[in-house]
């Protein structure tokens, strides 16, 4: 009997989350982020379900390649740019866009071998501190690319924003939005400066061109406690079976390291999923599951292969074999990350391929059932 420790991917969650991403900036291009494998659902999963996006952005080639190899005609952006010279008729060959963040990357351009010309983007540093170019510099790095005959005469320009998760920051962002547009002021070219939280929560930095990324995924990007939060649906349900139900006295412990303790006389269910799955090996006692849709909480570590739940009050509605729910419909994976001190973007890339992923074809585009790929 095969492990049933699966995760289901909805090609309809992700266009509804595409379809969010357009009516927040309908007068912007989408170029959909779909780098990390798709942030955990599969690279070419992810722009099946996305391909009415503008473009595609990724962060090297080995993301790049495939999506050219499928068939993807869209523009495609290496988020990093190019990390060497060998890596330049691979550009050419596959028609790629190259984003220019430091000076050794405009050097390489500029002693290139004649060939077919590159798309750029120049990174702006307006503030994050972490790739681009300085403000004061952008101007005089436009005017070398534009001499370059590498690169074509569309050169776009895009920035990053560190602090758009928190919509009660009402300073960081804008004066972002300023810096990127002061130093562009007198220069041409496309803009692009939204990530998800400036799509949803910034109209300011929608621009010509937005880049959701972690919305597409129905993750909620935003860290502050507003009551409003985005209409978002998960894409990826991470589930696994219960295999066991253990009958404990109070006072008995649970896991390794004797880390909780059963308050009274109890059912405890054991769930085959555990860190070499990808289930957060930090993950606290109280990080909620829902079994058959309720609600309960994991108790003891989590273990390589295994996690052990609450089963108080359930008894009578579960049984061996039921599913439970780790992260996906009904419980976001934010609400689980947060109980394991990190971010939901870290727990949907670190499934693991001993996961078992499936496909749910919910409509007449995708047609009936559930294929495994």
């Amino acid at each position: 009997m095969t492990r049933e420790t699966r995760a289901v991917i909805s090609p309809a969650a992700l266009r509804h989350n595409l379809g969010v991403a357009h009516r927040a900036a309908p007068d912007s291009r989408v170029m959909a982020v779909i780098k990390s494998n798709g942030y955990g659902h599969g690279l070419l999963r992810a722009a099946r379900a996305l391909r009415h996006a503008d473009a595609f952005g990724v962060t090297c080639m080995e993301e790049a390649v495939p999506l050219r190899e499928a068939g993807y005609a869209h523009p495609i952006l290496l988020l990093e740019g190019l990390f060497d010279i060998s890596e330049l008729e691979l550009a050419r060959r596959y028609r790629l866009d190259m984003l220019v963040h430091s000076d050794w990357q405009v050097r390489m351009l500029e002693t290139a071998r004649p060939g077919r010309p590159l798309s750029v983007w120049l990174k702006v540093d307006s503030g994050m501190h972490r790739l681009g170019f300085a403000p004061g510099d952008v101007a005089a790095v436009c005017r070398r690319l534009a001499d370059t005959a590498a690169v074509n005469d569309n050169i776009r320009f895009v920035t990053h924003l560190a602090c758009a998760d928190d919509r009660d920051d009402d300073s960081t962002t804008a004066r972002q939005v300023d810096v990127f547009s002061a130093c562009l002021r007198d220069l041409q070219g496309d803009r692009s400066i939204a990530n998800s939280a400036g799509v949803l929560g910034w109209p300011i930095t929608h621009a010509d061109w937005i880049r959701p990324g972690v919305m597409l995924y129905g993750v909620d990007p935003f860290i502050d406690e507003r009551s409003e939060r985005p209409q978002l649906r998960p894409a990826m349900t991470l589930s696994s079976p219960l295999i066991a139900i253990t009958q404990c006295a109070a006072g008995d412990f649970v896991g390794y390291g004797a880390t909780w303790t059963c308050p009274e006389d109890m059912p405890v269910g054991v769930v085959a999923i555990g860190y070499g799955d990808g289930y957060p090996r930090h993950a606290g006692n109280g990080t909620p599951v829902l079994v058959n849709g309720r609600e309960t909480q994991m108790v003891g570590r989590v273990s390589m292969d295994m996690i052990t739940i609450d089963l108080r009050g359930l008894l009578d509605e579960v049984s061996i074999g039921d599913r439970v729910t780790l992260w996906g419909e009904g419980l976001p994976v934010e609400r689980v990350a947060a109980h394991a001190g990190t971010i939901g973007y870290e727990l949907l890339c670190g499934v693991t391929t001993r996961v078992h992923m499936e496909v749910e074809r919910q409509d007449n585009e995708d047609g009936p059932g559930t294929d495994a790929v």
